[in-house]
């Protein structure tokens, strides 16, 4: 099984980077649904408490940082800074991954906007991007979010990771459920890979769902889709 920290939608490689996918900043503001929290306090909330618990030096946002298309709003550029001030308050660098809702980003942030970025340090070679299109370079491990990825058990619809190994170009693959609570997540029970709008999904079937049982602060790791689905 791959040698990663599981958390509470998030993953952690050694020796200290975290990466997060589809923040949606700016889906409260666009949603025609009640919001029960506040989205700053709910991200910058959330992730500090990731933050706290794991301790990396650099956070990784595998794209859809912004739900934002014409401009970038005055709120989510403010709630952006609160995310970056909550990485820099845990002695950890954000760095921002593009992804198809992030045609504007560049103009809430100061610092480069990577296509794709490279984790530092690993065993395995980790590259981490959005998952829209195909990545240019190559990898041992491919992690993208995109899909916004959830299962359903027993009635109950749960964020989950879907780990796939050497499913993409002889390379695994890692995908990540939305790190907002606000992006609705696609239920992945009956999907097939022609169902999955990134082009990294080759094979369901073949893909493992991990689920972070929040109660027990662990990760439940499920039998492959294929076989998996018999069992619900």
């Amino acid at each position: 099984m791959l040698d990663v920290v599981f958390a509470d939608r998030a993953v952690a490689f050694d020796p200290g980077t975290l990466v997060v996918a589809d923040l949606h900043v700016g889906r409260a503001a666009a949603s025609d649904v009640e919001v029960p929290l506040g989205e700053r306090a709910d991200l910058t909330g959330r992730l500090s408490n990731v933050l706290d618990r794991l301790g990396p030096e650099t956070v990784v946002v595998a794209g859809d940082v912004l739900h934002e298309f014409g401009r970038v709003s005055h709120r989510a550029a403010e709630t952006l800074d609160a995310l970056d001030e909550a990485c820099r308050d845990a002695g950890a660098e954000l760095v921002l991954v593009a992804g198809n809702h992030d045609g504007v980003l560049a103009n809430a942030w100061d610092r480069t906007v990577h296509d794709a970025y490279r984790v530092d340090g690993c065993a395995r070679d980790v590259l981490v991007c959005h998952g829209h299109e195909e990545p240019e370079g190559s990898a041992d491990l491919y992690v993208v979010g995109h899909d916004h990825p959830t299962i359903t058990i027993e009635g109950q619809k749960r964020p989950c990771f879907l780990y796939g190994e050497k499913t993409y170009r002889a390379a695994d693959v890692l995908m990540l459920p939305a790190f907002s609570r606000v992006a609705a997540g696609v239920s992945v029970n009956g999907m097939r890979a022609r169902d999955f709008q990134s082009p990294l999904v080759t094979d369901a079937d073949s893909l493992r769902p991990v689920v972070w049982d929040q109660g027990r602060h662990e990760a439940l790791t499920f039998p492959p889709l294929g076989r998996f689905r018999e069992l619900l």
